[in-house]
């Protein structure tokens, strides 16, 4: 039909529990091939931040934290465990706000989110003394998973890692591109007219995270066992941005 733009997107069933030292793009191509489909060009792959973790080792056992003052002082205030405000602390350039079990941060690589993204949930064996934290480099993952899924399809694909959080001003977690490789995550449409001839003058587009937030309806938040999902029919391709790219410097965020 004329003027009808449209997008698939499903998730793959058959990944298995990821472990450590896993390859991450060999798990994707196999459940792919399980379900009778084949990455095509342009196709972006969106997977969750926590198999990226996982497979990366990115756990902390609170069993071996040593909570400094900083810890035991935040601690005290928000009411959670010691060992685990300092795993926070680790991870963060500085705290921005709190209320007793949160404390909403400045991530050493510059996202604002809370706890650090430290989590406990969906983690095999934890017993509640397990902390799973996010990639060292998400950007780097995203160019891993997707240099072995194109040697293994011959065809250009993005990749994108997301994880769920809160923002400013709404009630409840979206889907964001933390990391991304291959995919153009940020449009700049100032310059461009709208459709009664005016210039547009402040209008940057967060296709990156428009992405992670639709995959991140099918991937879920729970027990759904789906932690990827294929992205179809955009042509929203390109080599030179990363996640980085969608960070706000904090010089020019009004709210820190």
């Amino acid at each position: 039909m004329p003027g009808v733009r449209s997008m698939t997107v499903f998730t793959l069933p058959g990944i298995p529990e990821v472990q450590a030292g896993d390859d991450l793009a060999a798990l994707i191509a196999d459940a792919l091939e399980a379900a009778g489909e084949v990455l095509g060009a342009g196709d972006i792959i969106v997977a969750a931040q926590k198999i990226v973790s996982k497979a990366e080792g990115r756990y902390i056992e609170l069993a071996d934290m040593k909570p400094g003052e900083e810890a035991l002082e935040w601690a005290a205030k928000t009411e959670k465990d010691p060992r685990l405000v300092q795993a926070i602390l680790d991870e963060t350039e500085k705290v921005l706000r709190w209320r007793p079990n949160l404390l909403v941060v400045e991530h050493k690589r510059g996202w604002v989110m809370a706890n650090a993204g430290a989590d406990q949930s969906n983690i095999e064996g934890a017993e509640g003394e397990r902390v799973l934290m996010l990639p060292l480099d998400p950007d780097a993952s995203a160019a891993e998973i997707r240099s072995g899924l194109q040697d293994r399809y011959g065809v250009p694909v993005g990749v994108i890692i997301a994880d769920s959080v809160g923002r400013a001003w709404r009630v409840g977690t979206v889907g964001l591109a933390l990391g991304a490789s291959g995919v153009r995550v940020m449009a700049d449409i100032r310059g461009e007219l709208d459709r009664q001839g005016r210039e547009l003058k402040v209008s940057i587009v967060g296709a990156g995270d428009e992405i992670a937030a639709a995959a991140n309806l099918l991937i879920g938040e729970a027990a759904e066992g789906t932690p990827v999902a294929i992205v179809r029919g955009l042509d929203m391709l390109d080599g030179s941005q990363t996640g980085a790219d969608l960070v706000r410097a904090s010089s020019e965020d009004l709210f820190r």
